[in-house]
């Protein structure tokens, strides 16, 4: 239809396409990381109360939920 808008075969339409997923696919992997960050020293915290008291899920469980909420305070 518009041959100079041809960039190799995916043409302009195809190579906006891929630059949005790509956009779209860096916002993921960002937002993955920051969710990991926030939860992974609650979750360490709560693995290591769950061992030091025998596997007791309730107090693994409050331990995180106070790890999670001291870390949203220090924001």
């Amino acid at each position: 239809m518009f041959p100079e808008l041809l960039i190799g075969s995916y043409g302009i339409t195809g190579l906006l396409v891929l630059f949005l997923l790509l956009v779209i696919g860096i916002i993921v992997i960002i937002f993955v990381a920051k969710v990991a960050f926030f939860v992974l020293p609650a979750a360490v915290i709560a693995l290591v109360v769950w061992w030091l008291t025998g596997g007791n899920e309730v107090y693994a469980g409050i331990a995180f939920l106070v790890i999670a909420v001291i870390s949203l305070a220090k924001r």
